[in-house]
């Protein structure tokens, strides 16, 4: 069977100059860098099988298609009964992976349900949580990580709207990202637009606590670093392109030398701005490769009352003080001493960016290191994670099939899994602990199709993931 979509990048490629592509990337000491072709090179060099890739894809089943040698399990189906008795909830997204003190997995699953307000409307224990009204959340799933069963499934966080993304935390829970800033003006009891902390070591369902100093704006996802503490989050506008930002919390409590702190005491909300350029517009016309020097504008009020009836005050009150923006920023991911994050819409051509920042005493960094030139090479990264070989796994979310891409060291694309299930988006891409499972989730589609939960295994030394 020919390698899916090989044909139409190869065509595309074909009619690039090594002086014309914006956005070849490498990845060198694990680290993904800015950088220029080489001369006489394009993005013709894809990685093939033996070059970073896996090779052609074929169906290995009747949901995925993968690179010859790989299987995979289907776990987490919605609408089966999980182990408490409730059934699996609709629309699987982001999702993180921790290990268990048994040897098994334990992955932490978003469900981004945006149901109108009903007075059942919340899953799992209503008494625990946040708005009854509300349908999203999170599940836990126990994993065998050498069988890739299932072992048991329970509701671990309820009562919250439209859980899209987040971020695994060094002290062993999930973030779990509100994208809405819906409230009691529509009808639900409680506001939203929250970030959640789940700990991975629940057995049961927790109490829905908001962290209301981190913001109220359409969150998507976070990431920790592990030497500070400090949060970054991305904010995905999508009802109002070209106006997001990339934010940091400070945390009055941070986590520091093992110990989680506690992000109930709140802190410090600001977002990124570039030094010497107030109010960048980072969303056309950048190169990559190009460092950019970083400062903070801090936010007052980023817990709002007026986020309800305006989804940009936050990000409003960023840009007042300077700050930068981005379009539809969406994908975060920490590695390495630095943080990836994706804009979904961003670039010349509308098809999407890969962000690094590192952070420093000074503000630190920001580096463009990858932008489509066309939706034929990559439309619209979403979720991103970094594998424990080194290359950068990438979700795409848009409208010309549905792909999850590898990235290799050198800055060769590669497509790694098609869907062809439904016409729904790959989310919540996450590697066991061992590094042998790539764990990731489809969402509900149209015509019955279900949201599912995957674990893929097979001869990862091949390639670069």
């Amino acid at each position: 069977m020919p390698n899916i979509d090989r044909r139409k990048f190869l065509n595309y490629s074909a009619r690039l100059t090594g002086g014309t592509v914006a956005g070849l990337v490498a990845l060198q000491n694990n680290i993904l860098m800015g950088c220029a072709p080489e001369k006489g090179r394009s993005l013709r060099d894809s990685a093939g099988l033996g070059d970073g890739g896996y090779g052609p894809l074929r169906p290995a089943g009747p949901d995925l298609a993968l690179p010859e040698g790989f299987q995979y399990r289907t776990i987490g189906v919605e609408g089966s009964i999980m182990s408490d008795g409730n059934e699996t909830p609709s629309w699987h997204d982001g999702m993180a992976a921790f290990p268990m003190p048994n040897g098994n997995v334990r992955l932490v699953r978003n469900h981004e349900v945006a149901r109108p307000p009903a007075p059942d409307g919340a899953f799992g224990d209503v008494s625990l949580a946040y708005d009854s009204t509300s349908g999203g959340g999170t599940t836990s799933l126990e994993v065998d990580p050498v069988t890739r069963e299932l072992v048991r499934d329970f509701v671990s966080l309820s009562g919250t709207h439209t859980n899209c993304a987040g971020g695994p935390t060094p002290w062993g829970s999930w973030l779990s990202c509100e994208e809405v800033t819906v409230g009691r003006d529509s009808g639900y009891l409680m506001p939203h637009g929250y970030i959640f902390d789940v700990p991975a070591s629940s057995e049961t369902q927790v109490e829905a606590i908001p962290l209301r100093a981190m913001g109220r704006f359409f969150h998507e996802a976070t990431a920790v670093d592990p030497s500070t503490g400090i949060i970054y989050e991305t904010e995905d506008s999508g009802t109002r392109p070209l106006k997001g930002g990339f934010y940091r919390f400070l945390p009055e409590a941070p986590y520091r030398d093992g110990e989680p702190g506690d992000l109930t005491l709140g802190g410090r909300l600001q977002m990124l701005a570039i030094r010497d350029e107030p109010n960048a517009n980072l969303t056309r016309g950048q190169h990559p490769g190009l460092s950019m020097a970083v400062d903070w504008a801090d936010i007052p009020d980023p817990d709002t009352a007026e986020a309800e009836a305006n989804e940009l005050a936050v990000f409003e009150q960023g840009w007042n003080a300077g700050g930068a923006r981005f379009d539809r920023l969406e994908g975060c991911w920490w590695g390495e001493g630095q943080v990836y994050f994706s804009s979904t819409n961003g670039g010349d051509a509308q098809q999407g960016q890969i962000w690094r920042y590192v952070p420093d005493d000074s503000g630190g960094v920001l580096t463009l290191v990858y932008e489509s030139p066309d939706a034929e090479i990559m439309n619209g990264p979403d979720n991103v994670c970094l594998s424990p070989r080194g290359g950068l796994v990438i979700c795409e979310d848009g409208s010309d099939g549905n792909f999850i891409r590898g990235l290799t060291r050198d800055g060769r694309l590669f497509t790694f899994v098609e869907n062809i299930y439904n016409e729904r988006e790959f989310a919540g891409t996450t590697f066991s602990p061992d590094g042998n499972t790539l764990f990731l989730n489809i969402q509900s589609g149209r015509g019955g199709n279900l949201g599912k939960t995957y674990a893929v295994w097979g001869p990862w030394e091949r390639g670069s993931l």
